[in-house]
């Protein structure tokens, strides 16, 4: 298998993944996690598990994902708070008839949500 590597911030080091990920949702993709009471809008894809050791540490190991597949960073929302989660593709499903994410940092990426899916801003492109 074709693989490359990527400086990632969050785990402080190199990682090494597949040249070509099969990630299933693309960035302004509304979704919801299979086993929380969350949702939100994909803003980042990370082709593998790529934050750190004491972060993946921390997920109860029956629960735990494993590293070899999408991660997605979401602005998202639960019915308490606004935040930004990490999450695996074996535990998100699409939520784009859910109506838009009530997250205060949306504006600041996203142009508008239509048909279940946000725009991105011009000029955040590549």
């Amino acid at each position: 298998m074709d693989r490359a590597s990527f400086f990632s911030p969050q785990a402080g080091r190199l990682i090494d993944a597949p040249r070509h990920a099969h990630a299933r949702f693309g960035i302004g993709d509304v979704v919801r996690h299979k086993l929380i009471e969350c949702r939100g809008v994909v803003f980042d894809i990370d082709p593998v598990f790529a934050n750190s050791e004491e972060w993946y540490q921390s997920i109860p190991q029956d629960m735990r994902p494993i590293r070899e597949q999408p991660y997605y960073h979401l602005l998202a929302e639960n019915g308490d708070k606004a935040y930004v989660a990490y999450v695996s593709q074996q535990n998100l499903v699409g939520d784009g008839d859910g109506g838009p994410v009530d997250h205060p940092s949306v504006e600041q990426l996203f142009e508008d949500f239509r048909d279940g899916h946000y725009r991105l801003r011009r000029g955040l492109t590549h």
